[in-house]
C-alpha cells in the first residue's frame, strides 16, 4: 500500500525523524492560510500523487511570495499531472502540501528495502540524492553505499557509520546522519514497510539533516496489525480495477502492455512477466489469483482483465498445488462462455489435476489454445497478441 508524501512524513515526524513543516491544502486560499502560519518567506507547493518525478512534470514550486503560493497551488490542484511514473494519462491532483522553505547544502539519498535472496534488510545512501537512484545505479553504481542488516540483529551504530562516512558526511552531520538512519530503520520495521525512500535527504547549511522528501510503502499482508496505516489509503490513487479486485481477494496491478495475465502465486506471475518480455511480449496486468481461488473469482479476474481495452490476447499460467487445475479449468469455461471471450485464450496448466483440468478444456468447445510449459505458453501469447496464432 502506498501512502502520500504528507503522510509518509506525519509518519516519521511521530518516529522522531527530522522533516520540515507543514501542512495540506485542497484550495488556493488554504494554501495561503497555510503559508501564513508556517511563517518565513520562503515556500514549496507540492502536488500530492502517488507517484515520483513530480518536479518534472510541474508538480513542485519554490514560492517566494504568498502571491506565488496562491497561483502555484491554483495551477496545480486540478491538474492531470503527468510524470515518468504516471504513464501519458497522468493523475489528478486533489491537494497540495505547503512546506517552509529549507536552505540546502547538499542533497543525498537514502532508502531501505527487503533483500529477498539474502532474507536481510538493505540500507542505502548515496552523496547522489535528487535524481533517480535507477540512474546513479547504471552512470556511477560506486556512489550507492549499501549495508546488509540480519532483522534478528537490527540496526548497529557501525550501519549508520558506514552509510554516513560513505557519502561524505563528518563530525556533527554524521552524528545527525547516524540517528537519521536509526529512526528510519526502526520506523521501517515497526510499520511493517516493503520500500522507506528519502530522495532526497538534505544537509542544511546550519547543520541539520532532514527529509525533504518521502516515500513509503507498505506490505499489504501485514495491515492487518496496523489500523491506523490502513486508514491513510486514498482509494481515489488507485485503479477501479484494482479495488475491484481487491474485493474478491485478487492481487492485481495494471500495466502498459496487451497481454493480460492470469496467474496463481506472486513469484509465478513475475516469472510470467519476465518471459513474455524475454519473447518480445509487453504484459497489460500483474494478476495473482492466490492459492484459495474459485471458480466464481476466477471469473472475477477475466472480466477484471478485459476491463483493459488494450488486451489483444490471454495467458493462464498455472502451477497447480493448493489451487486444482481443473478448478482452474472450470473457471477459464464458465468466463470465456459468459463474457463471449473474443480475445484469443493461451492456457498452460500443470500439477494437480492437470489431466482433468486439460481435459475440461479440450471438452469445452472453445477456441483454447493449450501450452506444455511456460515457454511454449509465452511464445503462443506474443504470437496471438500479433494476430499469428
Amino acid at each position: 500500500m502506498n501512502v502520500h508524501e504528507y503522510q509518509a512524513k506525519d509518519l516519521m515526524r511521530q518516529a522522531g525523524i527530522s522533516v520540515l513543516n507543514g501542512a495540506t491544502a485542497t484550495t488556493a486560499d488554504e494554501a495561503v492560510e497555510v503559508a501564513k502560519k508556517l511563517g518565513g518567506s520562503v515556500w514549496v507547493v507540492k502536488a500530492q500523487i502517488h507517484a515520483g518525478g513530480r518536479g518534472k512534470g510541474g508538480g513542485v514550486k519554490v514560492a517566494k511570495s504568498l502571491d506565488e503560493v496562491k497561483q502555484y497551488a491554483s495551477d496545480i490542484i486540478g491538474m492531470q499531472l503527468i510524470t515518468p511514473q504516471t504513464g501519458a494519462e497522468g493523475k489528478k491532483v486533489n491537494l497540495v502540501l505547503i512546506e517552509e522553505g529549507c536552505d540546502i547544502d547538499h542533497e543525498y539519498y537514502a532508502g531501505i528495502v527487503l533483500d529477498r535472496n539474502t532474507g536481510k534488510i538493505t540500507m542505502m545512501a548515496s552523496s547522489e540524492g535528487g535524481v533517480e537512484i535507477e540512474e546513479v545505479a547504471k552512470a556511477t553504481p560506486e556512489k550507492i553505499i549499501k549495508a546488509s542488516i540480519d532483522p534478528s540483529v537490527g540496526f548497529s551504530a557501525y550501519v549508520g557509520r558506514k552509510l554516513a562516512f560513505g557519502i561524505g558526511l563528518k563530525g556533527d552531520q554524521m552524528k545527525k546522519a547516524i540517528k537519521f538512519f536509526k529512526g528510519l530503520y526502526d520506523m521501517y520495521i515497526e510499520k511493517d514497510c516493503s520500500i522507506a525512500e528519502i530522495n532526497p535527504l538534505v544537509t542544511t547549511k546550519s547543520g541539520d539533516v532532514i527529509a525533504l522528501d518521502a516515500k513509503l510503502n507498505f506490505d499489504d499482508n501485514a495491515l492487518f496489525r496496523h489500523p491506523e496505516i490502513e486508514q491513510l489509503r486514498d482509494i481515489t490513487e488507485e485503479s477501479e480495477q484494482e479495488l475491484e479486485a481487491g474485493k474478491y481477494g485478487l492481487s492485481y496491478i495494471s500495466l502498459d502492455g496487451n497481454i493480460g495475465c492470469l496467474v496463481n502465486g506472486a513469484g509465478l506471475a513475475m516469472g510470467t512477466l519476465d518471459i513474455l518480455k524475454i519473447f518480445g511480449g509487453e504484459p497489460a496486468n500483474f494478476l495473482d489469483v492466490g492459492g484459495g481461488a474459485t471458480k466464481e473469482t476466477v471469473q472475477k479476474a477475466f472480466s477484471i482483465i478485459l476491463e483493459d481495452s488494450n488486451v489483444s490476447a490471454i495467458l493462464v499460467n498455472i502451477f497447480g498445488g493448493i489451487m486444482k487445475c481443473d478448478i482452474i479449468a472450470e473457471g477459464v469455461v464458465a468466463a470465456a462462455k459468459e463474457l463471449e471471450l473474443k480475445v484469443p485464450l493461451v492456457v498452460r496448466l500443470e500439477g494437480t489435476n492437470v489431466n482433468i483440468g486439460k481435459k475440461i478444456l479440450s471438452e469445452s468447445g472453445l477456441a483454447i489454445t493449450p501450452a506444455d510449459d511456460l515457454a511454449d505458453a509465452a511464445q503462443k501469447a506474443v504470437a496471438a497478441a500479433k494476430g499469428e496464432l
